[in-house]
């Protein structure tokens, strides 16, 4: 068997940097690589009607905004299969079969569920759907047979729970499902980039994100208000780059070629980092640079979203063609798993 690779996102709003330096810069490497035999990627608007279920326009309106991320930074649909949840049944129902092998103590130690929880002020008002999204993960994922899932390393307990039901499953009905491996960026510290405030997480809930759609203005609006060491208050005093925002997405964008064009002061990352952790460096100084290793990264972003939000129509006719083709292989996936538990009467 080849690799499979399958990948998505909950429309809940635009994408932004922490989803681009978390996976869809590896989707996109994934992508140009060409070492894989299909690539599915799909808008999860079931999961996220977990915790919208009152609002669908949300969703809805995300979709759209979703699906134009997805093209502006360059994934080909000739390459890749895009396609929407919701619009693929066969997933809800692999979800069911699957639920029977997980038990409720297991999902409310799902670490990334836990943090989630939390985050949402759920406290014991858990809508079930959500406690449940782990599981109609691991459908999504095991419907396609991917073997290679990329995600940010906050999804790693997603992927682990995935491949315990896996094994589950195999272990009771014989050898069926795929057990799918996590592809997560090569730099650990970039899994997760930190919000613009210094929280611990980019989130479009806490409004601290760099939208991939964001116009040059507001991405320079963005920058030079970002958060950075609190006790460099003074150009001479020393500053720590350890958690500092600021340097943490420089180590996600920059390269050495940045210096020379925009900062040649510097030979790099480190000779900046040493300078300004001795002191003798302004954050305005590092957040003009920063904004502008940003701006070279989200420049072609942008002329390619321009590009497609004039065919709009082309964009759902992509998303409608990549469904048709998920279904069909979802469909095989649920025949196996139904022939293997023995509920394919009629056969």
């Amino acid at each position: 068997m080849g690799n499979i690779i399958l990948t998505g996102d909950r429309p809940t709003g635009k994408l932004h940097l922490g989803h681009y330096v978390g996976s869809l810069r590896s989707r996109l490497k994934l992508q140009e690589e060409g070492n894989y035999d299909e690539m599915y990627v799909f808008i999860a608007d079931v999961q996220a009607l977990t915790d919208h279920a009152k609002n669908p326009e949300i969703i809805k309106a995300s979709l759209r905004e979703v699906a134009l991320d997805y093209l502006s930074i360059g994934l080909d649909p000739n390459k890749v299969t895009f396609f929407i949840q919701s619009m693929v049944p066969e997933l809800s129902e692999l979800t069911i079969y699957y639920m029977n092998l997980v038990t409720l103590a297991r999902l409310e130690r799902n670490p990334t569920v836990k943090s989630e929880i939390k985050q949402k002020n759920f406290n014991n008002d858990i809508p079930v759907g959500f406690l449940n999204y782990p599981i109609s993960q691991a459908a999504d994922i095991t419907a396609f047979g991917a073997t290679i899932v990329p995600v940010g390393d906050d999804q790693l307990p997603m992927i682990e729970q995935a491949r315990e039901i896996v094994r589950s499953f195999n272990h009771l009905y014989g050898e069926t499902l795929v057990e799918p491996k996590a592809l997560v960026p090569e730099n650990k510290m970039l899994g997760r980039l930190p919000g613009l405030d210094g929280k611990a997480k980019m989130s479009k809930t806490l409004g601290n994100c760099i939208y991939l759609s964001d116009s040059s203005e507001e991405v320079k609006r963005k920058v030079m208000s970002m958060y950075t060491d609190p006790n460099h208050i003074k150009v001479e005093d020393p500053g720590n780059t350890k958690d500092n925002p600021v340097f943490l997405y420089l180590e996600a964008f920059v390269k050495d070629e940045h210096f020379k064009k925009y900062w040649d002061e510097y030979n790099n990352l480190d000779e900046l980092k040493a300078h300004y952790e001795r002191g003798g460096v302004g954050d305005m100084k590092v957040k003009k640079f920063l904004y502008q290793v940003i701006e070279e990264e989200l420049e072609p972003i942008r002329k390619r979203r321009a590009f497609w939000e004039t065919r709009i129509d082309e964009v759902y006719k992509i998303l409608e063609e990549g469904t048709k083709k998920a279904r069909k292989r979802a469909s095989k996936t649920l025949k196996d798993v139904k022939k293997a538990m023995q509920i394919n009467y009629f056969e």
